[in-house]
Parts: structure tokens; C-alpha cells; sequence
């Protein structure tokens, strides 16, 4: 089953894909199969925490799609995408978690590496991502997202999967320029360890994302959400990036460092997640494509767009691209 969120007529509201790929709205097939029109038909959180009463209306709905002779389909021309969860808690990203990173990490931890983007840089499929004249070289990065179904505090990697609602698209944008500009060169402060309490300096770098990572439009998300059922290998998964129609990389899944239930037990140990939080599992990037271009090299500031980014049984996430003054 797949779902998603999106706006028709300046209403919102939740969809479902019929058994031939139509898109139709959760609410008319409420009522078209004589269910009670619930709030969670408006909302992916609110659908996310009712749980198994909601999944299985849903399961009920698509069974009878399957042999409906009609059903109100919504015209793809008039629909505005929403990322999938509007407004999650946080969207947790891992860094370096793909084997193909081995070779040029010079030291770094063997745990997962995490960083938090806001909810303010989502946009939903079909929406543009805006880049302004001083953000430099900006470049897109496709990675499969896990979307929680539940609250998730010091779990184990062997009950993680009970804690997955689903799988979505996300396009990662970054800004190496701004990384740059945000790293800082220091001689950090720390205490002797000779039992005193002297200091020492130690040179050291660090980088925060907050605006490389987390600007405006910078996380284009969807258009599905796969429910966990629909995708019982999440580990082998074939993903792509196309830019204006030409591959730029793929990649599957297996290639990825830290799997899911390891990297939803560990982040659980430090933060609390939440329904409809989303977990991004990091950048494919394992084959350049026949551009001959690593995805670094598309400079969506010099190139603009379209870029997409595809998974196996999820779905294709486009997005535009422009420059505002």
C-alpha cells in the first residue's frame, strides 16, 4: 500500500495509489466504500499514530479498489504534492553511509554519524527547489527514507523494524560553499589529563550544517510513502538520480554501511523518535552514471533542474530548480 499527502482545489488531504496506479483521494474512498470519514484521512501524522485502526481501513479500501468497477480518481494535472509527513519532529540524516565512502574516510567513528535538518526545507514532488546567487556550488544526493510509526527511546536493533511505518524519497541537497564557509579552523580547549587542571589546545576542525544542509527547499521528499509491508528488502533496493533526463548515479541500497535496524536503535539511544519522524539513510552514490558525472559534479546553482531521484517499489521524486535574487 502506498500513501501520500497532497492539496486539490485548496483542500488537503490524503491519498492512496489504486491497483492500476491511479491516485485517489482517501476521504472519497471512505465514503465510496461506506466508511466513516475519519481525521486521520486529512493528515500522515495523525494517520501514522492511530495505528492498526487506520492501516487496516486502508487495507480494507484497496481490497475493495481491486474490484471496484468505480471509483472518483483525482486528475494528476490538479494535484499539488506535499512531502508526505508535512511536519515531522526532526529528519534525522546519516553522513558517509554508504560503502563507497570507505576508501576517502581518513578517520571518522565506526557508529552512525547523524545530522538533524527541520521540518522548513521540505518541499513535496513537483515543487522547486529555490537557490539563492550566495549559496555556491549546491549538488543533489538521492537516499532512501525510513518513516517511523511509532515512539522509539532505547530500542533494540532486533525490534527496530516494528518501529518502521514506511519508506519514502529524499534528494539530500547540500551546499558545499556553505560548508566551507561554515568550518571553522580552531585550537579547541581541552583539560590536561595529568590530574591537574590545566588546559591544553588542540587543533581542530568542525562543521555545522545548519545552513548547507538545512536551508529552505533543501530536503525534497516523496511523492509515496511505501508502507513496511509493501517493501520486505529494504536492503536491496535499486535508487538513481537523473538529471534533466540523463543518469547521473545509481546505486541499491545493500551498499549502505549501517543498516536500518542498527542506525534506528543507536539515533533511539540519544534522541526520542517520534511518529512520523523521518530517518534518511544516506547518499547512493556506489556507480557514476553515463554523464560520466558524480552527483558533487551537478551544480544545481550553474545546471538548475529538473533532478530526480528514483527507488525500486517507492516511486520517481522530481523537482525543479530556481534561482531567486
Amino acid at each position: 500500500m502506498k500513501i501520500a499527502s497532497v492539496r486539490v482545489s485548496q483542500q488537503d488531504f490524503l491519498a492512496v495509489e489504486g491497483p492500476n496506479g491511479q491516485i485517489i483521494s482517501l476521504p472519497d474512498a471512505q465514503r465510496v466504500f461506506k466508511q466513516a470519514v475519519e481525521p486521520w484521512a486529512y493528515d500522515m501524522i495523525k494517520f501514522i499514530e492511530a495505528g492498526s485502526t487506520a492501516i487496516n481501513a486502508l487495507a480494507r479500501i484497496q481490497a475493495a479498489l481491486a474490484t471496484a468497477t468505480s471509483c472518483p480518481i483525482l486528475d494528476p494535472q490538479h494535484i499539488e504534492w506535499h512531502p508526505p509527513v508535512r511536519r515531522p519532529s526532526k529528519i534525522c540524516c546519516l553522513a558517509l553511509n554508504n560503502s563507497a565512502n570507505s576508501d576517502r574516510i581518513m578517520s571518522g567513528p565506526s557508529h552512525p554519524a547523524v545530522f538533524i535538518k527541520g521540518a522548513n526545507a521540505l518541499i513535496g514532488h513537483g515543487e522547486t527547489i529555490v537557490i539563492k546567487p550566495n549559496f555556491g556550488r549546491v549538488h543533489p544526493e538521492p537516499e532512501l527514507a525510513v518513516v517511523i510509526s511509532k515512539t522509539a527511546k532505547d530500542i533494540s536493533a532486533k525490534n527496530a523494524m516494528d518501529y518502521v511505518f514506511g519508506y519514502t524519497v529524499h534528494n539530500d541537497i547540500t551546499s558545499p560553499t556553505m560548508r566551507g564557509e561554515d568550518t571553522f579552523h580552531y585550537r579547541a580547549i581541552h583539560p590536561k589529563n595529568d590530574g591537574t587542571n590545566a588546559i591544553e589546545y588542540v587543533e581542530s576542525y568542525v562543521s555545522y550544517p545548519g545552513r548547507y544542509k538545512g536551508s529552505d527547499t533543501f530536503s525534497p521528499m516523496g511523492p509515496w510513502i511505501a508502507m513496511r509491508e509493501e517493501i520486505p528488502s529494504p536492503h536491496s533496493l535499486g535508487i538513481r538520480c537523473d538529471h534533466k533526463g540523463e543518469l547521473v548515479t545509481e546505486d541499491n541500497t545493500e551498499n549502505l554501511t549501517h543498516k536500518i535496524p542498527e542506525v534506528l536503535a543507536f539515533i533511539s539511544g540519544y534522541m526520542t523518535l517520534l511518529p512520523g519522524d523521518i530517518v534518511s539513510m544516506g547518499t547512493a552514490l556506489k556507480r557514476v552514471g553515463g554523464t560520466g558525472k558524480a552527483v558533487q559534479n551537478v551544480d544545481l546553482h550553474k545546471l538548475g533542474g529538473p533532478v530526480s531521484v528514483t527507488i525500486e517499489g517507492i516511486g520517481t521524486l522530481t523537482s525543479k530548480v530556481s534561482e531567486i535574487d
